[in-house]
Parts: C-alpha cells; sequence; structure tokens
C-alpha cells in the first residue's frame, strides 16, 4: 500500500507524469478500438476512396482532439497566450515550449492510428483500388475499360462473384497491401530516427534555454493549480464564516424578539454558549483568506488576478500582489516560531 500511495502521490504532483499516462492510455485505446473495428469497404468506384480515406484519417483527427482535451496544459497554454501582461511580461518561447510539449502528446494516439492502418493495408487497398494501373497486370488484357474499373472496384471484396478465387484480384490486392506496408514501416522508421536524434543531438547543445523554458512552464501550471486550491479553500471559509454569522444573527433576533426557546429551562449556572462568526481556526495561517470578506473584494481580487498577474520578484512591493489569494504564508519575525498552518 506504502508503494501504491507514493505512486499515486508521484502521478497526483507531477503534470508531465499525468499527461505522459493519459497519452499512453489513448494509445492503448487507439490500438483496441482499432482491432475490434469492423472494415466493409463499399466496393464501388465512387466511393472507396472516400471511405478508405476517410477511415484512415478521421479517427486521427477524432484522437488528436481528444488529446487536446485530455491535456490540461492546452487550457493553459492558451491562458498565458491571451491573458493581459500586466505585471508580468509574456515570453513567446514558454509558449512555443508548451504548445510543443501539448501537440508531442496529443499526435501519439493518431500516428499510432495511422500506422496500423498502414501496416494492416485495408483502408489503402480500398481506398487506392480503383487507382491502379491495369497495363501492370496481364490478366485485364482481355477486359474493356469499363469491365477493369468495376473489376478494380470489386478488389476489397473478396466475397463479391466477380472477383471471387480471381488471381488478378489477388495481384492487385498483393500490391496495394505491399505498397501500404512498406509506407507505413518507412513513416515508422522515420519517427524512430527523429526521435532518436532528438535524444541523442540535445546534449550536445546548449541546455540553459532549454530548462528555463521547462521550469516556467511547469511554474505556470502549478501557479494555476496553487490558485484553484486557494480560491476552493477560501470560498469554503467564506461560506462557513457566512453560515456562522447567518446563525448569530438570527439568534440575536430571536433574543430581540423574546424568543428564547429551551433556554428558560436551563439554570443560572448553566452559561449560554455562543460561537462567533469567526468560528474558524483563527491561526494565522489563514489571515491571507480572511481578508476577503465581501463580494466585492472577492470579484476584484479575481479581476486583478486575470488582468495583471503579480510579478515574479518575490522582493517586489507587497501592493503589486494584492495580498488577497496569496498561497504563501506571513512573515515569520527572526526569533519566533513558524505557525504551524505555512502553506508550500
Amino acid at each position: 500500500m506504502d508503494k501504491f500511495r507514493t505512486l499515486f502521490q508521484h502521478f497526483q504532483s507531477s503534470s508531465e507524469s499525468v499527461m505522459n499516462g493519459i497519452c499512453l492510455l489513448l494509445a492503448m485505446v487507439t490500438v483496441k478500438l482499432y482491432s475490434s473495428f469492423d472494415f466493409n469497404c463499399p466496393c464501388l468506384a465512387r466511393y472507396n476512396a472516400l471511405y478508405g480515406l476517410g477511415l484512415l484519417f478521421t479517427p486521427p483527427i477524432a484522437l488528436f482532439l481528444c488529446g487536446l482535451l485530455a491535456n490540461r496544459q492546452s487550457v493553459v497554454m492558451v491562458e498565458e497566450w491571451r491573458r493581459p501582461a500586466g505585471h508580468r511580461r509574456k515570453d513567446p518561447g514558454i509558449i512555443r515550449y508548451m504548445c510543443s510539449s501539448v501537440l508531442q502528446r496529443a499526435l501519439a494516439a493518431p500516428l499510432v492510428w495511422i500506422l496500423l492502418a498502414l501496416l494492416d493495408g485495408k483502408c489503402f487497398v480500398c481506398a487506392f483500388s480503383s487507382s491502379v494501373d491495369p497495363e501492370k497486370f496481364l490478366d485485364f488484357a482481355n477486359m474493356t475499360p469499363s469491365q477493369v474499373q468495376l473489376f478494380l472496384a470489386k478488389v476489397p471484396c473478396k466475397e463479391d462473384e466477380l472477383v471471387r478465387n480471381s488471381p488478378a484480384r489477388k495481384a492487385v490486392s498483393r500490391y496495394l497491401r505491399c505498397l501500404s506496408q512498406a509506407i507505413g514501416w518507412s513513416l515508422t522508421l522515420l519517427l524512430i530516427v527523429l526521435a532518436f536524434l532528438a535524444r541523442c543531438l540535445r546534449p550536445c547543445f546548449d541546455q540553459t534555454i532549454f530548462l528555463q523554458r521547462r521550469y516556467w512552464s511547469n511554474y505556470v501550471d502549478l501557479e494555476q493549480k496553487l490558485f484553484d486550491e486557494t480560491c476552493c479553500e477560501h470560498a469554503r471559509d467564506f461560506a462557513h464564516r457566512c453560515v456562522l454569522h447567518f446563525f448569530a444573527s438570527m439568534q440575536s433576533e430571536m433574543r430581540a424578539r423574546g424568543l428564547r426557546g429551551d433556554s428558560a429551562c436551563r439554570g443560572p449556572e448553566t452559561p449560554e454558549k455562543f460561537e462567533p462568526p469567526e468560528g474558524l481556526d483563527g491561526g494565522s495561517g489563514k489571515a491571507h483568506l480572511r481578508a476577503v470578506s465581501s463580494q466585492e473584494q472577492v470579484d476584484h481580487l479575481l479581476s486583478t488576478w486575470y488582468s495583471s498577474k503579480p510579478p515574479l520578484d518575490l522582493t517586489a512591493s507587497s501592493g503589486l500582489w494584492g495580498g488577497g489569494l496569496s498561497h504563501r504564508a506571513p512573515t515569520v519575525v527572526p526569533g519566533t516560531r513558524a505557525s504551524p498552518h505555512t502553506d508550500v
């Protein structure tokens, strides 16, 4: 259980590991979908190419969009690209790095589908059976052009009466399948070579820019996560205080109207307990949350966060940070003990 807990915490704290896991999961789903798909070519000259090419490229487009939707960094990238500059300058290099990372993961499942389809050859045979040059095959010498086109359109349907047990159909199908597999293996080799060169040649160049962009892209993602978590924490604290304030005001109103309930039955030795509106933990760790205590302040703070992100400089003036929904603990005076509620 400790190993599973450690693994879960690692995936929870690492967005890159989560995205790699989702990418691998989409690739496995792609293989399963293709293996369970029932391929039926229409065997009509007008629709063979449309069906074959559509089946070759339409599912990859859908898988690519699913990869973009499943990747949280795609939304963070667009937000970073479209946000106002405010007190923090925008670095196009970080956006390009995030875009490259998102595209690499989103293209994994579509490429798996295309490679499987090419290595299998059914889509390719269906799409290009009517485009084969009949002069390459001696069996079409005694056929008219219309008969040749009809025969070629029926090549993917081996159970059709026109092409059943025909050597010409087997020759055309074998030719197209070999061509499809050659393209598939060539594409596979090309991708492997590119990945090998990218992995082996990258250490030969200066890693400073790469490390900087990787660090700040992770920072942007983690900052947004921490902001969302802090907003949820503040919303829970704010709702709790509003409920306590409501009960306190209702208790005061009932006292004013003389509706003391069962308080008259209690003896004078039992004092009536009252929970103040600040009934939550009043430690200094939540002082930064309690400072924002009205709807107008919350709306202004959220608007400021979107329109004017704080500068990436902890020595900057605290007025630029707003001090509202910060995930940092208050400054500890030297010689004093830090609060146990200090956030990371």
